[in-house]
């Protein structure tokens, strides 16, 4: 598998932040956020890879790796981010205004050349979705180079839904196919209930010409992945987005050692069939 090599920043060393400063803030859900950052100075990080993530760094506290949900024309950033431990607490918790370190980015992103002239199924689970917001936003660019386009969106409950009002504007397209689901639901909401396997018999794609991308908790990217070869997908047009424990995000520390990957380095973006005999062992 490539690896890429150790992103440089404004001192040269690979490990050393770039100011950034917060643009604004949007609240998701009642644990995420959406952060909007920008350079402090004329030094930035280099251009992304829509896939890849940034190690963000919270100035006393320590920092974590978050994808790069979208870029804007401005040279922003955008990072949804859930609040699940000190470091992503005080991420969530800074105001426009204030200023985080960034590094990167890092890893290898979504395979746009393979996926040209395919039909293109795109399946997120709970915080899946912004990962691969970039690469909605790349097939709409380019809309007239992929062939039928599928989107499967679900969360636990309807409070989850990240990017509500986006992803209300995308289901108005007529160019595209998007289904909604929850795993729970109370009576004020109307859509879709069930985990997202459900929704994929829905789903029109040719299977001979179809190329996955899927992002949520393992356990879903596994069962997604065995539904889609079930209908005639090969397993290396399935690509999936693996988001785990990462400290250095350059293959140095070893906290996100899979077998024989790292998967900061080697991905975070890999083919199924490159890691289907290891998600289904345990402990890995």
């Amino acid at each position: 598998m490539p690896a890429s090599a150790p992103a440089p920043t404004d001192s040269g060393h690979p490990l050393a932040p770039i100011p950034y400063a917060v643009r604004s803030t949007a609240t998701e859900t009642p644990d995420t956020t959406t952060l909007v950052i920008e350079p402090r100075g004329t030094r930035r990080i280099s251009l992304s890879r829509p896939g890849q993530f940034a190690m963000l760094y919270a100035f006393g506290v320590g920092e974590s790796p978050i994808g790069i949900s979208r870029e804007t024309p401005e040279g922003r950033l955008v990072h949804t981010i859930r609040r699940v431990g000190p470091v992503t607490k005080a991420l969530t918790a800074l105001t426009p205004g204030d200023t985080l370190g960034v590094r990167g980015p890092y890893g290898r992103g979504w395979p746009f050349k393979e996926a040209r002239g395919q039909d293109i199924v795109i399946v997120a689970g709970g915080l899946g979705l912004p990962p691969l917001r970039p690469v909605i936003y790349e097939i709409f660019a380019h809309r007239e180079a992929y062939g039928r386009v599928e989107i499967i969106f679900g969360a636990r409950t309807p409070k989850d839904l990240v990017y509500y009002d986006e992803v209300q504007s995308w289901r108005r397209r007529t160019d595209i196919r998007i289904q909604v689901t929850v795993d729970a639901a109370g009576r004020d909401w109307y859509g879709d209930v069930g985990v997202v396997t459900t929704r994929l018999p829905d789903a029109r794609f040719d299977p001979t010409r179809t190329t996955a991308f899927l992002c949520g908790p393992e356990i879903m990217m596994r069962l997604v992945s065995e539904a889609i070869q079930a209908r005639g997908v090969d397993p290396h047009a399935i690509w999936i987005s693996m988001e785990r424990n990462m400290k250095c995000a350059i293959g140095l520390c070893g906290h996100c050692q899979f077998g024989p990957v790292f998967l900061c380095r080697d991905g975070p973006v890999f083919p199924f069939a490159d890691l289907a005999p290891l998600l289904r062992v345990r402990e890995v």
